[in-house]
């Protein structure tokens, strides 16, 4: 009966550390860009053709 005891207050602890670190990371502004992430995928191959004839013209 100890054993639950103390897994449940793991789990509390385990629980409290996670909210934690969600409530800083939106604090922080870690979610606060929720467009670009969805379009990035689209533009994605422009950006490293763009890299790749920067390259070759400097050479």
């Amino acid at each position: 009966m100890s054993v639950l005891f103390i897994l449940i207050g793991a789990s509390i602890i385990v629980a409290l550390g996670f909210l934690i670190a969600f409530i800083w990371s939106v604090r922080s502004g870690q979610y606060e860009d929720d467009y670009t992430p969805a379009v990035r995928i689209l533009f994605e191959n422009e950006m490293e053709s763009n890299k790749n004839k920067d390259t070759i013209t400097n050479k």
